[in-house]
């Protein structure tokens, strides 16, 4: 099966290798409150993994909330010294920091790669040749993303006050490069159940919120204050179901 056309403006936008590369700087740090408030993936999507046999590597695997959902031999990589300590400390799996371009495993070492909430950070061309160097034959490159569900007009807003930019469009296919071919595809809907005050934690793990300053940040929450409280009429302990589609892709040479 042949790669579909990607979807215009699905993904962040960067205006340079260069500005992908400090955008992705941001995740440096926050790596415990990233652990404790950002979700883990629906099963549906563990699936493409299912006839998996052999190491499967996660790249970018930051506090581990995929790594964790693995099963049998699981090795794990991140950029960030941070999510690499955060990970170490609460997953027994081999991890080290490193990229999606330059994984510094042996070739053919992997039976499949994973990559969740990565791959737009990554430079495409370069992390695809470098898949291509470390999974061996007969093996698969798996993308997934959680993405807050905007068809909903609360969601939509809060995202634009969170400054979430990572938020595919429906519908959407990640840049892989040659030999990569999409082979299957999972699109579902899924609802974290969390309370109305801990939106301001989950907003605290976006890029915008960690390269920016104090100001910004006093900004950022005084406008979800006002929006979950005066205008939604939230209550900080008020129990909402956050909604989320998760999109994954699976790819074989």
């Amino acid at each position: 099966m042949t790669t579909p056309p990607r979807s215009g403006q699905d993904t962040p936008q960067f205006r340079s290798a260069e500005h992908r590369t400090h955008t992705a700087q941001a995740f440096q740090s926050g790596a415990r409150e990233y652990a404790d408030i950002r979700p883990g993936y629906p099963a549906e999507a563990l699936d493409l993994l299912i006839d998996i046999e052999g190491p499967i590597l996660d790249v970018g695997a930051g506090t581990g909330k995929l790594t964790e959902q693995l099963s049998g031999e699981v090795w794990a990589l991140d950029p960030s010294r941070d999510m690499v300590k955060q990970l170490r400390a609460s997953i027994s799996v081999p991890v080290w920091q490193a990229t999606a371009e330059d994984t510094a495993l042996l070739a053919g070492a992997a039976a499949a790669v994973t990559s969740a909430q990565t791959w737009h950070w990554v430079e495409p061309v370069r992390a695809s040749s470098e898949m291509d160097r470390i999974i061996k034959p007969g093996g698969a490159l798996v993308l997934l993303w959680n993405t807050l569900d905007v068809r909903e007009p609360w969601v939509h807003r809060l995202t634009r006050i969170m400054h979430a930019g990572d938020i595919q469009k429906p519908g959407f296919y990640p840049e892989v490069h040659a030999p990569w071919q999409l082979a299957r595809e999972v699109r579902t809907n899924w609802r974290q159940a969390l309370k109305a005050q801990d939106l301001f934690r989950l907003m605290s793990t976006r890029a915008y919120w960690l390269r920016n300053g104090e100001q910004v940040r006093q900004k950022m929450t005084s406008n979800l204050t006002w929006y979950l409280y005066e205008h939604l009429g939230f209550t900080p302990e008020q129990q909402i179901e956050l909604p989320y589609r998760c999109d994954a892709f699976r790819y074989e040479r």
